[in-house]
């Protein structure tokens, strides 16, 4: 069973910029859907972005949109989110997922396999 794990995550002031890394073991993530999520404290997880399984489409919400940026490396079962113009909004843990489903790429329910998360923190 696929294992995910996020890494990159830390305290980081308003406008600077992040690199999260998630990777892949026990299972392959390169035929698959790829999705990043985040949960702040007492919200809902939700949608930042994902990428199809070649990296030849991506998506976003609109709250990151121009700012972060997703990317794969199939070879290396790799997941990046790079990003930058960071707002304290932006502060929450970071989720990587492998989505599952044809159901909408926005949605969690339709990503079966989920990382641990990492903890992004960014100060005003």
């Amino acid at each position: 069973q696929v294992q995910l794990i996020e890494s990159g995550g830390g305290l980081v002031e308003a406008g600077g910029s992040l690199r999260l890394s998630c990777a892949a073991s026990g299972g392959t993530v390169s035929s698959y859907m790829m999705g990043w999520f985040r949960q702040a404290l007492g919200k809902e997880r939700e949608f930042v972005a994902a990428i199809s399984w070649s990296g030849g489409y991506t998506y976003y919400a609109d709250s990151v949109k121009g700012r972060f940026t997703i990317s794969r490396d199939n070879a290396k079962n790799m997941v990046y989110l790079q990003m930058n113009s960071l707002k304290p909004e932006d502060t929450a843990v970071y989720h990587c997922a492998r989505r599952s489903s044809n159901r909408s790429y926005k949605a969690p329910d339709s990503y079966a396999a989920w990382g641990q998360g990492t903890q992004v923190t960014v100060s005003s």
